[in-house]
Order: C-alpha cells, then structure tokens, then sequence
C-alpha cells in the first residue's frame, strides 16, 4: 500500500470533485442565461438599437448596452467560452474516461 500516492489521489479527488461541483453551477447559471443572451445578442447592432443610440440617455442610467465594444466583447467571450467547453468536452469523453 502506497499512502503518499493515496493521498495523492484523495487530493485529486476532492480538487475534481469541487470543480466538477462549480462547473456544473455555472452551466445551470449560462443556462439560465440563454433568453436573455439571445435577446441581447439580437439587440445589439437592430434597427432599435440604433435608435436608443441616438436618444439621450439620462444621467444616472447606465447604458453600456448602447457602446460599441461592449455587447460585442461579451459575445466574442461568450464564444471563446463555448468553444473552450466544447474542447474540454471533447478531451474529458475521449482521453480521460
């Protein structure tokens, strides 16, 4: 019986175990996240996103909504995102189980 490697292993365990635990929170929080993503995805660069653009916005509203980078920032993210879940995906079912 080899304690150290045990030990190392219960480490792994657990370290696998808590990510394991906070990816799947998150999913379920992008999840949750899907209307509302589309809906601002569809928003940004719309006849009524140009519209609000022109508008004055009142002081004390936050409108990053109406920026350039910002909406399209978060979109780029939320690909690379994808695209990297997809790719740990891919790895986990194929080389690791």
């Amino acid at each position: 019986m080899d304690i150290k490697r045990i030990s190392e292993m219960e480490e792994d365990l657990n370290a696998c175990t808590e990510a394991t635990k906070a990816l799947s929170e998150q999913l379920d929080r992008m999840d949750a996240l899907r209307e509302p993503m589309t809906r601002l995805f569809s928003y940004y660069g719309s006849s009524e996103w140009y519209e609000d653009r022109e508008g004055e916005v009142p002081q004390g509203i936050s409108a990053g909504v109406l920026s350039e980078d910002l909406v399209y920032d978060q979109i780029e993210a939320a690909r690379d995102a994808a695209f990297r879940m997809l790719e740990l995906a891919a790895d986990i079912l194929k080389n690791r189980i």
